[in-house]
């Protein structure tokens, strides 16, 4: 039998785990309706909001798999929407870089996104917000270390 903080904890969790996936699909419904992928979309977005990136650092820096990259980065650059470019000083080191086409295509989803976004935590005030931030955080560092 498990005690009230255990039952917090798995209701906690439960609770989470259901609100990330109604805002996650609402999200990827939107992104899939502009002819990409969710982790296409978060290469491009990566691309467009920080510049050109080394492949080996993209997946850290999306949270996917580098053994996935190269299979999102291929379909990107066959879509014409970034390229490869080599490192001048590193040979052993690839960058993709958004293309002219990636950068118009992210300009004309990124607004919408974002409002998007920003509609589906209005139930929350700008306060609540910034609460919401702090605890997710403070949720979790202690579960990196697992």
């Amino acid at each position: 039998m498990e005690n009230d903080s255990t039952a917090k904890s798995l209701k906690l969790f439960i609770v989470l785990s259901r609100a990330y996936k109604a805002i996650n699909e609402h999200v990827n419904k939107f992104i899939q309706s502009n002819g990409l992928n969710p982790t296409e979309f978060a290469v491009l977005e990566l691309l467009y909001h920080k510049g050109d990136q080394p492949l080996q650092q993209i997946g850290a820096k999306i949270l996917l798999a580098s053994g996935s990259i190269t299979y999102v980065v291929d379909k990107l650059e066959q879509k014409g929407l970034l390229k490869r470019v080599a490192c001048p000083n590193d040979r052993r080191v690839i960058f993709a870089q958004i293309s002219d086409e990636g950068k118009n295509l992210i300009q004309g989803i990124f607004p919408e996104h974002a409002k998007r976004i920003d509609e589906l935590m209005s139930s929350l005030t700008d306060s609540e917000k910034t609460e919401a931030i702090e605890l997710l955080k403070k949720l979790g560092l202690p579960a990196g270390k697992f």
